[in-house]
């Protein structure tokens, strides 16, 4: 071979190489400011970079292979981008919850974001990725603003009344799948982690969460400190394929979803690369994140993270990404729990829905999930919903030690609902605050017998009532109760009635579901709630059966027939009719004490 030949041939073999390597994606440096690449230029067999943290909160690449486009997956337009996962670290483990956004380039070009499981306990990973066109398309949507209402339609207000248990918002969450769905393309579902909560305390709300459409780990954390973080170091830390939370409580108590970044543009930020819940226009906060560790599983691998400082808001929950700006924090209901020993303070998101389960944890944190003594016997919470109108809705309860009030937190969170849930005006609560008092004793007591001192009485005389309880170390004790019987009274059949709050309520004809349409202001809605008898202790009622007549909740007896008939062929859904136990005289005893009693006792007035 000649040696200018030879020259040749070594010449082409090392610009050939040259070339190679040019082309050859980096595993080393992330493309800043990478130009676009569309789904039409991609091609089976194109090795392609993701960028996302493994641990702490530098990110870190991983090789996935481009198997094809799978056109109009997700709907008309919205294509994926089917990749396997060449990887060994990620081959082992697949997709990983926590992953979602984290950023797809393609010969150095921005493709897009890793978002889609694609199928459980396959052979060979592979993984969906948004096409980096629908992440920008969320960017233009109207930014307009969000305020959380509750459904119209029906309110419910008994403590016993069963809950609907809907998704978050109209549209159902992503992450609320039944096992039995049609398999196919599902999103890394968001693991929202709480921190400073217990492990015991975050079984009690999985039910709950569960019907909001949550997934939730105890398995999680906060690094959030006092100190604000300014905008420039936010933004240095927050480049896409760094790990960010969107934040449902913020403060001693957290509740977050962590992905992953996929794009920046000045301070503007895509993510997740699928719904977080798929609510449309939000107003969450958007906070730094740092991955501990991730976990791997053969069902559902998810990143363990803590929820760091809140850096702006998220204006949009879209079917292909979250979207927010740093900077602007958005506003939050502030939430007191106080104990003799410790007072918590944390911030919860401001929905209907969302933000009742978030403050009952909170309160169930400060009484079950922390070494305080004193409560053990049975304490009392008092509870303030504050509105900005200056307007306020107290209540109290009392329970018998934590395990009565693990048993009544069902009961609670649907009080709690009832004072937020406000489909009547624009108005939303500005502060709750829980004071926790321990009682001196067990509270619990039970009822032996109530016994009248006589069947048939004249008007003017005194009825007694003697009750006989028992409190919970079964120690005696008698409570008498005088009723003094007006001349109205002569010659009806009526009863005393021995029975709690919950039960005179139902009795005495009070609705368990009212209509939005019954309720004409947000007053008459708060004294609508306010009318709810107490939940400690008894009530002793002179009771008498009769039909009521229901408008805008208000009950009348004995309504003539025809003003009823024209009533209620005007308007149905606000006059109704009702049979009832109307309380002609009551009075409340035992206060402070826990008993689940009902005990009628017939007696007649007679001339």
């Amino acid at each position: 071979m000649s040696l200018v030949r030879s020259v040749s041939c070594l010449v082409s073999v090392l610009t050939l190489g040259v070339a190679v390597a040019m082309a050859a994606p980096s595993l080393e440096t992330q493309p800043v400011d990478a130009p676009l690449i569309t789904i039409d230029e991609l091609h089976p067999g194109q090795t392609g970079i993701v960028w996302t943290v493994f641990q702490g909160s530098k990110a870190e690449p991983f090789k996935v292979e481009v198997t094809g486009v799978i056109r109009n997956a997700l709907g008309p337009g919205k294509s994926l981008i089917l990749c396997q996962l060449t990887d060994p670290r990620v081959q082992n483990m697949g997709a990983v919850a926590g992953m979602s956004g984290s950023p797809l380039y393609i010969d150095g070009k921005l493709a897009g974001a890793l978002s889609y499981q694609i199928q459980k306990f396959e052979t060979v990973r592979y993984a969906g990725f948004t096409p980096i066109a629908d992440l920008l398309e969320v960017s233009k949507l109207d930014k307009g603003p969000h305020v959380p209402t509750a459904p119209a339609g029906f309110i419910p207000l008994d403590r016993e009344a069963s809950r609907n248990k809907p998704g978050m918002g109209d549209a159902s969450p992503a992450s609320a799948r039944s096992d039995n769905d049609v398999t196919g393309f599902s999103p890394l579902t968001p693991m929202f982690a709480l921190g400073g909560v217990a492990p015991s305390v975050a079984s009690l709300f999985g039910d709950e969460f569960h019907a909001l459409g949550l997934n939730v780990t105890a398995v999680g954390g906060s690094t959030q400190s006092a100190a604000p973080v300014s905008k420039d170091d936010a933004l240095k830390q927050l480049q896409a394929g760094a790990a960010v939370a969107v934040a449902l409580a913020t403060g001693d108590i957290t509740l977050a979803g962590t992905g992953t970044v996929s794009h920046v543009d000045g301070d503007r930020v895509l993510a997740f690369g699928h719904p977080l819940m798929g609510l449309g226009n939000v107003d969450l906060p958007m906070a730094l994140a740092e991955i501990v560790a991730i976990l791997p599983s053969s069902l559902n691998s998810f990143k363990i993270s803590n929820t760091g400082a809140v850096i702006g808001t998220i204006s949009q929950d879209r079917l292909s990404a979250i979207y927010g700006e740093v900077g602007r924090i958005p506003q939050m209901l502030p939430i007191e729990v106080k104990t003799p020993h410790r007072t918590l303070h944390f911030s919860a998101v401001r929905h209907p829905r969302l933000t009742p389960t978030i403050a009952a944890m909170g309160l169930s944190q400060a009484v079950l999930g922390s070494n305080d003594n004193g409560l053990a016997e049975g304490f009392r919470v008092s509870s303030t919903v504050s509105y900005p109108d200056g307007q306020t809705l107290s209540t109290d309860a009392v329970y018998a030690g934590p395990q009565g009030f693990s048993a009544g937190l069902d009961g609670f969170i649907r009080r709690l609902s009832a004072g937020l849930t406000n489909p009547i005006a624009d108005v939303f609560p500005t502060s709750i605050a829980f004071s926790v008092e321990p009682l001196p004793k067990n509270p619990v007591a039970s009822l032996d017998y109530v016994q009248l001192s006589r069947s048939r009485i004249s008007p003017g005389e005194t009825l007694t009532a003697t009750l006989s309880v028992r409190d919970f170390q079964g120690a005696p004790e008698q409570q008498t109760v005088q009723v003094q019987v007006p001349a109205e009274w002569t010659g009806k059949k009526l009863e005393l009635l021995v029975a709690n709050g919950d039960e005179l309520d139902k009795l005495s004809g009070r609705p368990d579901i009212v209509s939005v349409s019954q309720i004409r202001s947000f007053s008459a809605y708060l004294d609508l709630m306010r009318q709810e008898r107490s939940a400690d202790g008894l009530y002793v009622a002179v009771v008498e059966r009769a039909s009521a007549f229901l408008d805008q909740t208000q009950a009348t007896l004995d309504y003539p027939g025809s003003v009823e008939r024209i009533a209620r062929s005007s308007d149905e859904s606000r006059f109704q009719k009702r049979e009832v136990l109307v309380p002609l005289w009551e009075t409340h005893v035992l206060a402070g004490k826990v008993v689940d009693a009902k005990v009628r006792r017939g007696f007649q007035v007679m001339n």
